[in-house]
């Protein structure tokens, strides 16, 4: 019996858990203005790819900044949303141009994993807040709701430079947004469930809009 068992406040460490990010480098340290002298040192334990590992949170976003998408995400903010974070999560993953809160300013970060560091997150007051800004960009609003004739998203173009935009769970896109987009898409389902989860309409949605204009490439 291992004697860890006879101790209820002994810690196990599982060696099973995988070590995320690197320890301190070893020196002499990279001559490189994208490291950060404090990483270097305690090492980098954030959730971000081996390309990353050590730099400065200015020198990401500005290399990001060099590659994003023609993308902009759009996400309704009435209820505090748990789902909010994951949907930012997902942004990132696809380094979309900018994520929109509307409705609150406040808004449940847990789910993004502080990936909205490196996004440009804008907030509006209002659906005829966003609606405007996006207009006077030439970005076009799509909604994603599975409302009374929408179009199934597997058949449909997107604009290149548009925003995806998403209700909050539950209610999804109010009147006043549904209205001002210009089109309406949904994502075809074949279970009971009356509607899918906003996270995972999400990150289909978005993957959908890259399979059509990053190319096969981006995926490897």
């Amino acid at each position: 019996m291992n004697s860890d068992s006879l101790n209820p406040g002994s810690v196990v460490e599982d060696p099973t858990l995988p070590t995320v990010g690197v320890g301190p480098h070893p020196e002499p340290w990279p001559d490189d203005a994208h490291l950060d002298p404090e990483l270097l040192r305690d090492g980098d334990r954030r959730n971000v790819i081996d390309k990353y590992r050590y730099w400065r949170l200015e020198a990401i976003v500005a290399d990001l900044d060099r590659s994003r998408a023609a993308l902009h995400v759009a996400i309704q903010n009435w209820e505090h949303d748990f789902n909010i974070g994951s949907m930012v999560r997902t942004a990132n993953a696809f380094n979309v141009a900018a994520v929109h809160i509307v409705g609150r300013r406040r808004w449940n970060r847990r789910g993004a994993m502080v990936t909205d560091r490196y996004l440009h997150v804008h907030h509006h007051e209002d659906e005829a807040t966003l609606l405007a800004w996006l207009a006077a960009r030439s970005i076009t609003p799509v909604g994603v709701d599975n409302l009374p004739g929408s179009i199934p998203l597997e058949t449909a173009e997107l604009p290149e430079h548009s925003c995806l935009v998403f209700g909050s769970e539950g209610p999804g896109l109010t009147d006043a947004m549904a209205a001002g987009c210009d089109a309406i898409v949904a994502i075809t389902q074949y279970g009971s469930t009356r509607s899918m989860n906003a996270g995972a309409a999400a990150a289909i949605a978005m993957y959908h809009w890259s399979r059509q204009h990053r190319g096969a490439g981006w995926f490897g």
